[in-house]
């Protein structure tokens, strides 16, 4: 077995989970957070470095949290996973809310729930999924904590538990960012191929399983195969969460190309050039963002905390909603390196 990937494997043989339960599978997220904590630049959150096979082994994780027998958990993790625009594409502008989302979501089912009943039932979270929500929320996490970090070396003191944490939240916003690098999480076509389908690509929703598992199983991906692809760590400038919307729209752009190479059974020649280079090149996406993410949240979390900043659920808040009792998010602090 690959030393690489054997505390992933070793977290899926403790929880009894079969691999394909997993998105990415275990081999490929464990892959993507592994190389994104390794190209961490040096004056980064490096600390993580010593976490890393925590890391890689935390990596699948928030799958485990979409268990029906743990329904609560899963009624709110499963529309983390997936981003499939275009069920809602009626949206001009996505909105900085996960709650705002849900009654942009509500508004639109009432307005088509007679005449158009059948897509009425899919106007709903768990067929539009929530990833950049889930994303930007864990990123939120990750910033608060790291600045925790810092103030407790500034005082001198033992900074291990706080690190641990950073680690942790870093492999479950990983686990978003590198679902959203893979094309399927980013459609409606995440199961086989939906409506009109011109082309003749597949209906099987297995072919989900056969590229971000099977294959990339079977092609035996490490963190080697990627590494040159990612390029020098980025200083992420502009909003996160515009950021994270950008990385799943080209993501997304990928889908027919998946539909091409299962249809040519591609995903059953490990020695398929153009299927390899859809596996380096998405896991490489996936690696980049997740890096970049981790270098900007610490180096936002050196910026002073500004009381200026508008309170999301402050009801003095010009965008304060009462129907949802907060306003949308503002747009990140700039970050200048």
């Amino acid at each position: 077995m690959n030393r690489r990937c054997f505390v992933a494997t070793l977290l899926v043989a403790t929880l009894g989970i079969p691999k394909t339960a997993f998105s990415w599978g275990v081999r490929a997220h464990a892959v993507i957070d592994r190389t994104a904590v390794d190209t961490l630049p040096a004056d980064g959150p490096v600390f993580l470095k010593k976490y890393v096979d925590y890391i890689a082994g935390s990596a699948s994780i928030p799958d485990t949290w979409r268990q029906a027998s743990d329904p609560f958990s899963k009624i709110e993790e499963d529309p983390n996973h997936g981003w499939f625009r275009e069920q809602f594409s009626f949206m001009k502008e996505i909105p900085r809310s996960r709650y705002e989302f849900v009654l942009e979501l509500d508004r639109e089912y009432l307005r088509i729930e007679k005449a158009d009943p059948e897509n009425a039932r899919r106007m709903n979270v768990r067929w539009t999924g929530t990833l950049p929500f889930a994303a930007a929320e864990v990123y939120g996490h990750l910033v608060a904590d790291m600045r925790y970090v810092r103030k407790a070396r500034a005082e001198g003191k033992d900074t291990s538990f706080l690190e641990q944490t950073c680690a942790f939240y870093v492999a479950w916003m990983g686990h978003y960012i590198g679902d959203g690098s893979q094309p399927l999480h980013d459609t409606i076509h995440h199961d086989g191929w939906q409506g009109a389908d011109p082309k003749g690509y597949t209906r099987d929703p297995k072919i989900h399983g056969r590229f971000e598992s099977q294959y990339v199983d079977a092609i035996a991906l490490t963190e080697e195969d990627i590494a040159g692809r990612i390029g020098q760590p980025g200083h992420l400038t502009g909003d996160v969460f515009d950021s994270i919307l950008g990385h799943l729209d080209e993501a997304g752009s990928n889908v027919e190309a998946i539909y091409k190479l299962d249809k040519r059974n591609a995903f059953a020649d490990v020695h398929d050039q153009e299927a390899r280079e859809m596996v380096y090149s998405r896991t490489a996406a996936g690696a980049r963002m997740l890096r970049d993410l981790v270098y900007r949240a610490w180096l936002e979390s050196a910026l002073p905390v500004t009381p200026g900043t508008p309170n999301p659920v402050d009801q003095n808040n010009p965008r304060y909603n009462p129907q949802t009792g907060s306003a949308p998010a503002a747009k990140s602090a700039e970050v200048i390196k």
